[in-house]
């Protein structure tokens, strides 16, 4: 049998990984995660047999609960961790570098605070079969929730709407400092407080190639709606859109995506996209309404990190 050795990444396994992206994503579009900056290595493993890359996993903190928050709130670490596809059925090669991610969890989760008990997730495409079986199966995970990716046409007519209500007033932001990062997070932890985004992925999302924020902010001069736009590889990114519910039902939430569909276009890419949960009718009309179409189905399943 030939040995297997795991380890994390290195610069020198670049090219090795290169390889390995381009024989898992070959047949079937996966959701892969790119290694990110150096000092993100430490939490990426990676398994090798006679020179060949066979497997990559990765695991980070997604969503990290503030105290104070309510006693049912959890934190979210997620993996991703993929194999060659002729090793999709390796249950020993998967275990061996999910043993790596999962001790990497526990020693992230004691960053957390101990009032709240970590969700360890992971999020693959529908089609991910022998992946997501993987993970359910063998690892015991539970279904946690089902997300549509939603890709809109840039090169289509965008139909831009204005702000109806004198009273508020909107910009684009940079975020330049903490203050205004904090600013945000406030906001944006009013309305998803079980999942805040937080500083660590704010700052992680800024870090992306044209990165904005559209801000609307009431006479009070008070965050009342946002979302943010980047560059992602080819591809148009929308994320965070969010209205506080007094403001909502009156068209602030279309004024912000064809904000930033006509932003992502002026910057001359051809397409955009974002994510929506199945369940939430309401968003999915909405983006239905200004030019987005559904393109693929993610699973999310989760297990408690002990």
């Amino acid at each position: 049998m030939n040995s297997i050795t795991i380890k994390n990444f290195k610069q020198e396994d670049m090219p090795l990984l290169s390889s390995f992206y381009q024989a898992v994503g070959k047949d079937k579009k996966v959701v892969f995660w790119w290694v990110g900056p150096e000092e993100n290595w430490e939490n990426v493993f990676c398994a090798y047999e006679n020179g060949q890359m066979v497997a990559k996993g990765q695991v980070d903190i997604i969503n990290s609960i503030s105290d104070g928050h309510p006693q049912d709130s959890r934190h979210s670490i997620y993996v991703n961790l993929k194999v060659l596809p002729e090793r999709e059925s390796d249950t020993n090669l998967l275990n061996s570098v999910y043993e790596k991610l999962y001790s990497r969890a526990l020693e992230l989760k004691n960053r957390l605070s101990s009032n709240y008990q970590t969700n360890l997730c992971v999020g693959n495409f529908g089609s991910e079969i022998n992946n997501n079986l993987y993970f359910t199966k063998e690892k015991g995970f539970q279904p946690l929730k089902t997300l549509y990716t939603m890709q809109r046409d840039l090169t289509k007519p965008i139909h831009k709407t204005n702000l109806k209500q004198t009273e508020l007033n909107w910009e684009f932001s940079e975020m330049k400092n903490i203050e205004e990062e904090k600013e945000y997070l406030k906001a944006e932890c009013e309305i998803w407080p079980d999942t805040a985004l937080g500083l660590k992925r704010l700052k992680e999302y800024k870090a992306n190639k044209d990165w904005i924020a559209i801000l609307v902010r009431d006479n009070n001069n008070v965050i009342i709606a946002s979302t943010m736009a980047w560059q992602e590889e080819e591809m148009g990114v929308i994320e965070d859109v969010f209205v506080k519910e007094q403001w909502r039902k009156q068209g602030i939430a279309q004024f912000l995506l064809t904000t930033a569909l006509t932003y992502l276009k002026e910057k001359e890419l051809k397409e955009a996209k974002l994510m929506v949960d199945t369940e939430n009718d309401k968003a999915l009309n909405l983006y239905k309404s200004v030019g987005f179409e559904v393109t693929e189905v993610e699973k999310r399943l989760f297990t408690e990190l002990k």
